[in-house]
């Protein structure tokens, strides 16, 4: 049995296992604690103990021997509870409050998802961690200052590898070396965490999910964290496609039908003769404006083209959508010369 950590000023409370640190099982019940190396080193996840004792399994956390400015703090990424605690830390819970930085990372594996769309896993140096929000994205650094932006497609408490999907774009620079000319153990630049398109948890209305083509990704990280936190309510993903082979990830979202208050459904703009096709077909915003009568208690995310979310603000809003709720991520695809 474990011990049981209070959160202040949020009373929130987690369990932590024996073996875990503080740090590991608050990002494992979804809570969003500052942090940096997971190493002891940074000195980020810094918060005080109220009541109750820890003691560092690994030994004293290097930042508690050289930062002058956290005495009398502790660092929770190395702090092991030996009774329940109260701590205080700051709970982040806007994406402009996580920590911006540069550093590099080596591409672990690709995974060719379809013919366009390639499965980018990027590891991070052994003593660094990026901390994220579900539907954040990175910008991969290119030579001249350009950069390519791709939304982060897996959950932050998953977050030992970054998962990216890159669809190929014909002209694109960077897309055309990922699909021809990358190889495992290349080394990017990244940078981030970047955008505010995250899961408002603080929300209780059912949560409808839009995406349009690799627009699944940032919406597959939105989704996972839902359920990590244990989110109970209605949720539903509209994602379209042109075709069924661009439906790159569906049996994922299809094993995901078994859940309660979950619902799939798949749009297909242009589905070829040999799809046999008997799904829903057209443009995917229509699908929801057919599918519901009024949308103002509803929490509607969107990622997509720009056109594609415009469309839906402007039809979701006449079905009474508070533009308060209406979150997106639009993508724009950049095109170079070499």
């Amino acid at each position: 049995m474990g011990f049981v950590v209070t959160v202040k000023p949020s009373n929130r409370q987690f369990t932590v296992e024996e073996g875990e640190t503080v740090l590991d099982a608050a990002i494992r019940h979804g809570l969003t604690f500052p942090y940096g190396c997971r190493n002891g080193v940074c000195g980020a996840c810094r918060g005080k103990v109220v009541s109750g004792e820890i003691n560092y399994p690994s030994g004293t956390p290097r930042a508690l021997n050289e930062m002058a400015n956290i005495v009398g703090q502790s660092i929770f990424c190395k702090a092991a509870p030996c009774s329940d605690l109260v701590i205080e830390v700051h709970e982040i819970v806007r994406g402009g409050e996580l920590p911006i930085r540069k550093m590099p990372a080596r591409v672990a594996k690709l995974e060719r998802l379809a013919d366009d769309v390639m499965r980018v896993y990027l590891k991070l140096p052994d003593t660094e961690r990026m901390q994220f929000l579900a539907g954040q994205y990175i910008d991969i650094l290119l030579p001249g200052g350009r950069r390519r932006s791709f939304s982060l497609a897996n959950a932050p408490h998953e977050d030992a590898l970054l998962e990216l999907h890159i669809r190929y774009i014909d002209g694109g620079e960077f897309t055309g070396h990922v699909f021809t000319k990358m190889r495992e153990k290349d080394i990017l630049r990244i940078e981030g965490p970047f955008g505010n398109f995250f899961l408002r948890e603080d929300s209780t209305r059912p949560i409808i999910c839009v995406a349009g083509s690799t627009g699944f990704a940032p919406i597959k990280a939105l989704i996972e964290h839902a359920w990590r936190e244990k989110i109970k309510r209605p949720l539903y993903l509209y994602w379209g496609a042109r075709a069924k082979e661009d439906l790159y990830l569906d049996a994922l979202p299809q094993s995901w039908r078994s859940r309660d208050g979950f619902y799939y459904i798949p749009v297909l703009s242009e589905p070829k003769p040999g799809d046999g096709w008997q799904g829903r077909i057209g443009l995917v915003h229509q699908a929801v404006l057919d599918d519901f009568s009024n949308l103002q208690n509803y929490d509607v995310y969107v990622c997509g083209s720009p056109a594609m979310i415009e469309a839906a603000r402007i039809g979701f809003m006449n079905l009474g959508l508070p533009e308060a709720q209406f979150y997106y991520d639009s993508f724009n695809f950049a095109i170079d010369s070499p």
